[in-house]
């Protein structure tokens, strides 16, 4: 197939590198300067050094050049930039796939509400997520994803492009549960991060993770999602990935809270997106709106934004009172 993949961050290069040896890609840009750079060093050092891009790989910062004559729209863009792009895409009824994880800010919608207003309604469209560093990706080392849409025949049909030896790709129709799953694990990552760096041990971290997973569970069933998509790749098995990785950047945000280090300065520091960060308030909000109770999102909004002590949270946490588990 012929690919655009638009957003030249990490995961738009390592995307882009998985999948070049079977289809024809161009990588889009969003500025000029950067994929000039890219151009001239077959590399994306900015966002994803040491790993070179296929010599057939084409990259542009003009989107009308990326997106002609292709077959497939990949979007790697943070998920405030899909809104930008999808219009473009729509415009030339190209089926698309975005990759990208969390709620807008603004409007608390999933990635899938935004394509329902940017897209014509029958323009086949579909989310990709799962535990997918971006890093391993880029060198081969085997990663399994889940791809899914509202119309299972385009899930199955895409999924079978996409799907190599070192990228196997599963297909699904819950694209609520996927995207929730995506979106609020990042979240958990955070808190995970503020327990390791306080140094609580293995225990709380695999409570944080257990406890996290049925935060998102909550909140993704409200929001119509399904039970074993939280079961699932896109669900445990990202939150799992995100939550203990080295390579995780909501973890590292949470390190960094842990250490006393402020908000701006993480943020200034890992040079990427750090979604967890908008999702946490995004969640809370729609916590205290569908009365869904996510105790560990709250408390990792209460650090961020309201100069909790991390270790007076997790205090906070661990004096709740007991209760059945399955709640």
């Amino acid at each position: 197939m012929k690919l655009a993949v638009l957003g030249a961050g990490a995961w738009g290069t390592a995307i882009t590198i998985s999948l070049a040896p079977r289809h024809a890609i161009t990588l889009w840009a969003r500025d000029a300067r950067h994929a000039e750079e890219i151009t001239a060093a077959r590399s994306n050092e900015r966002y994803l050094p040491g790993f070179s891009l296929p010599p057939a790989v084409a990259v542009t910062s003009r989107i009308e050049i990326a997106l002609t004559d292709v077959e497939l729209v990949l979007v790697a863009t943070p998920t405030a930039g899909l809104g930008e792009v999808l219009p473009h895409i729509g415009a030339r009824g190209i089926p698309v796939v975005w990759l990208c994880k969390g709620f807008d800010a603004a409007s608390t919608w999933l990635p899938h509400q935004i394509a329902r207003r940017e897209l014509p309604p029958q323009l086949p469209r579909a989310v990709l997520s799962g535990p997918s560093f971006a890093q391993e990706v880029a060198q081969g080392l085997p990663t399994a994803l889940t791809l899914a849409s509202e119309d299972f025949g385009f899930a199955e049909r895409i999924a079978r492009e996409l799907h190599h030896d070192r990228l196997r790709i599963y297909s699904a129709d819950d694209v609520v549960g996927i995207e929730v799953a995506g979106a609020v694990k990042n979240v958990i990552a955070i808190a995970a991060g503020i327990s390791d760096g306080l140094g609580l041990g293995y225990n709380a971290r695999a409570a944080l993770i257990t406890r996290g997973l049925a935060e998102i569970t909550r909140l993704g069933l409200k929001l119509g999602g399904r039970l074993e998509t939280f079961m699932g790749l896109a669900g445990v098995g990202d939150l799992v990935l995100t939550c203990t990785g080295e390579l995780s950047r909501n973890r590292n945000v949470g390190l960094g809270l842990a250490q006393g280090m402020t908000l701006p300065s993480i943020l200034g520091s890992l040079g990427h997106v750090a979604e967890g960060v908008h999702t946490a308030r995004v969640a809370s909000r729609l916590a205290r709106e569908l009365a869904v109770e996510m105790p560990i999102t709250q408390a990792v909004c209460r650090v961020m934004d309201e100069n909790a002590a991390p270790r007076v949270a997790v205090q906070e946490l661990l004096a709740r009172d007991p209760k059945p588990e399955q709640c």
